[in-house]
């Protein structure tokens, strides 16, 4: 068995869900945040069996694309000395962050 940890966008969550429980797998959700510029992101814990990982990957992959998105970033605080315009950022958004781990054991209560 292997525990399926999907760190992926808020943004594909709830189609990966939804797809993932229609094909017949458990998806636990926790709601986290990124690192890089706090974005909101949604982490899966996923069961399955050895031999059905690679369909739950192909789901991730198929659903959890990169996009390009635009941001502005903060202005820092200056003084009367100048002005400062910050200018938009093209950022890459989406895909998935996929962690795979051996289960030793597994029960249902």
């Amino acid at each position: 068995m292997k525990l399926v940890i999907a760190i992926v966008h808020d943004d594909d969550a709830g189609e990966l869900i939804r797809k993932l429980t229609e094909t017949g797998y458990g998806v636990t959700k926790l709601a986290t945040t990124g690192g890089f510029l706090k974005a909101g992101n949604t982490t899966l814990l996923i069961g399955v069996q050895k031999e059905k990982l690679d369909q739950v990957l192909d789901v991730i992959k198929d659903i959890c694309k990169t996009r390009k998105g635009i941001i502005s970033p903060p202005s820092p605080v200056l003084g009367a000395t100048g002005v400062y315009v910050p200018a938009p950022v093209e950022i890459t958004i989406g895909g998935a962050t996929v962690f795979v781990m051996n289960v030793d054991s597994f029960e249902k209560m």
